[in-house]
């Protein structure tokens, strides 16, 4: 990836979490987005997040992000100066659960070594 793709990708997180951060849908949990993989050729781009709570709460999260996509994406338009403004695709980012569970089974670990 080059710097200029890297510089890309982090202009459009911040600007995504500050608008996601605003968004007023009742559906949504507390949410973090955590990375974003722009296209080379600017037109896409995947949002990663993660969010707190049980699968329900992921689910109703994943749909207000998907219904409020067009507009998020409109809003990043605005702030930030690109040749083209990315469609915005939402997909949930399981890297943080899965530490927390490697972490947990370490732990189980540790104890029954006692």
């Amino acid at each position: 990836m080059t710097d200029r793709m890297r510089k890309v990708n982090s202009v459009v997180r911040e600007a995504v979490a500050e608008i996601v951060e605003e968004l007023k849908d009742p559906r949504l949990g507390f949410v973090t987005v955590t990375g974003v993989d722009t296209a080379p050729n600017l037109r896409h781009a995947v949002v990663w997040y993660s969010v707190l709570g049980p699968p329900e709460q992921r689910q109703a999260t994943q749909q207000a992000l998907d219904a409020a996509a067009p507009r998020i994406s409109h809003a990043v338009g605005r702030e930030i100066r690109m040749k083209y403004t990315p469609k915005l695709t939402f997909r949930l980012d399981e890297s943080i659960e899965r530490g927390a569970r490697i972490s947990q089974l370490i732990h189980e670990l540790e104890d029954s070594e006692e």
